[in-house]
């Protein structure tokens, strides 16, 4: 069978940016049965499947899998697994932790580790709207409109009942996405006037997961950027562009979260990575 690898990636309308980082369109057909592995960051993701469901692991060590249709998944601190006959076909979309409440009307932590059906979060009706249209639509174009007029009905639906990401909460997140995760904790609460105790608090209580491990995990988004790129010659050159010790640090972060080291991945990984920077304009 011809393998096919059709992907498209935008942004969202101006009022959904600061609540959905991107789309990505995504049609794999032909390629060898397998695990795909979804990386943690600093994005929750939400996934509506055109053909068959998507099976997903958000555990490993439990062995138990669940199937999809729409889906949304939060914040985690582990790499998830993601089963497949060698064909995928849908669209996914990168949810800013401010976005679980401007769009869910919950923090992200109340998602945090898990994956539910979209209905669990909103009504059937809207999440059949969402995939029939997103299913008559003929075009990535076309499908990425849907997504803004009906995220774009929901953000506004919620203006008046949805509450703010608390301020403390808020500017850690700041501080560590703005460094991608290559800062100390302790001086990210003297930063802000904090103790670190009251900081990890709120900051756990928001998005699920502590500081420390946030941190570890945007150095980790990092270090999956650079590799996809090739843009670094060595790993060594990976962990110093992404604030780790040395390379030894960044392969023992690799086996905690993702269970294999950086070059196992990218030697095991089937299907073809998808960047903003490589795909035709949509």
């Amino acid at each position: 069978m011809t393998q096919v690898a059709d992907a498209a990636v935008r942004q969202p309308s101006a009022e959904l940016r600061p609540f959905v980082d991107r789309y990505v369109g995504y049609r794999y057909l032909g390629f060898a049965p397998g695990v795909h592995l979804g990386m943690p960051g600093r994005f929750l993701t939400v996934v509506v499947t055109f053909d068959d469901p998507l099976t997903l692991l958000m555990d490993p060590h439990s062995g138990t899998a669940s199937d999809h249709v729409a889906m949304v998944s939060g914040l985690h601190d582990h790499a998830v697994q993601i089963r497949h006959d060698g064909n995928q076909h849908g669209i996914q979309l990168d949810l800013t932790p401010a976005g679980a409440r401007a769009i869910f009307g919950m923090p992200a932590g109340a998602l945090a580790h898990i994956a539910v059906d979209m209905t669990d979060v909103w009504s059937t009706s809207t999440v059949i709207e969402l995939r029939e249209r997103l299913a008559g639509s003929e075009s990535w174009l076309d499908r990425f409109a849907v997504l803004d007029d009906v995220l774009g009905r929901r953000l506004r639906s919620q203006a008046s009942s949805a509450l703010p990401v608390g301020s403390l909460a808020s500017d850690t997140w700041s501080v560590l996405a703005a460094a991608d995760g290559a800062v100390r904790i302790a001086d990210v609460a003297t930063e802000l006037g904090w103790s670190r105790r009251h900081l990890a608090e709120r900051f756990t209580a928001e998005f699920g997961l502590p500081p420390k491990t946030m941190a570890r995990l945007l150095r980790l988004e990092r270090s999956v950027t650079l590799l996809k790129a090739g843009t670094r010659t060595t790993m060594g050159a990976i962990a110093a562009a992404c604030g780790y010790a040395d390379q030894a640090h960044m392969n023992r972060d690799w086996l905690r979260i993702v269970g294999r080291s950086p070059t196992a991945w990218l030697a095991d990984e089937q299907l073809p990575f998808i960047q903003d920077d490589d795909l035709e304009a949509v």
